[in-house]
């Protein structure tokens, strides 16, 4: 089971991509882009960075939930993971995203219509 980027165009006109795991479930969303080719370079830096020792980071919610983020060489933050209930599964979030982002394929949906 391969994982692939989910690239989308927002109804505001901004680029956003999600990493879905072989299961289709969501284990990485970026930011939202002005520009689709800087949406492409976040998907490359997430790609490049899934698999450099320290990138991620597992935080704590104020609601108790743990989640990570992604950060590329330079500490911006690439990626951001949903809530995950304990911080195992956090980390097991964080492996996840190992396995499927370096070769995961694209799935560009934003030359449709505005979801």
């Amino acid at each position: 089971m391969s994982g692939k980027f989910q690239l989308k165009k927002a109804s505001n006109g901004q680029f956003h991509f999600n990493l879905l795991a072989g299961n289709g479930q969501v284990i990485l969303s970026s930011e939202q882009y002005k520009a689709h080719a800087s949406a492409l370079n976040g998907i490359e830096s997430v790609r490049k960075n899934a698999v450099r020792e320290g990138a991620f980071e597992v935080k704590q919610a104020s609601n108790g939930k743990h989640y990570f983020v992604l950060k590329a060489t330079n500490g911006q933050v690439v990626g951001q993971s949903q809530m995950y209930a304990s911080l195992a599964s956090a980390e097991q979030g964080c492996d996840s995203v190992r396995r499927h982002a370096p070769d995961a394929a694209l799935a560009d949906e934003s030359l449709a219509a505005a979801s």
